[in-house]
């Protein structure tokens, strides 16, 4: 089952502005929990995507590093592991953003000296290792885009 959340369009790397939400592959077993999954999983294939437009300019990390408030969910953090195909890393903090902005701003007053002293403070991560085979992550991605590409505005084939 697929939830595509596009209810205000698709942002990277589709960029359809005109294209509407979507959840295929209900069936008369489908719960509400599987729609629960299917929306926290959405995140995880949002992710992918943009990792995927990401390799292509860049090349492949060797990781991807998560926080925020959805990294909490130890689920969707070893989905996104196997989705990716590559380790996550959560911080240990919640909002790393803000924990930047502290240590940015310790080192304008002098708490450290300099950068380097500063990559030395502890810092609590999680690791998070793919266990997803090749074909099964290959099969669900392949999932995905076939249903991302049913909301959008201009399809091969046809107007949605």
């Amino acid at each position: 089952m697929y939830f595509v959340p596009a209810l205000a369009g698709l942002g990277a790397p589709y960029w359809d502005a005109n294209a509407r939400g979507l959840v295929c592959g209900l069936s008369r077993g489908t719960s509400a929990a599987h729609l629960a999954r299917a929306g926290v999983e959405s995140i995880a294939y949002q992710i992918r995507d943009v990792f995927e437009a990401m390799c292509e300019d860049a090349g492949a990390p060797s990781a991807l590093l998560a926080d925020g408030g959805a990294a909490g969910n130890d689920a969707l953090m070893q989905f996104q592991a196997d989705v990716l195909g590559v380790p996550v890393i959560r911080s240990g903090a919640v909002d790393l953003s803000a924990l930047g902005a502290a240590w940015l701003a310790g080192l304008a007053v002098g708490r450290w000296r300099d950068m380097t002293e500063l990559s030395q403070l502890p810092r609590a991560a999680s690791r998070f290792e793919p266990v997803m085979a090749a074909s099964r992550r290959d099969e669900l991605y392949s999932g995905w885009r076939d249903a991302v590409d049913r909301t959008r505005s201009t399809r091969q084939g046809g107007h949605s």
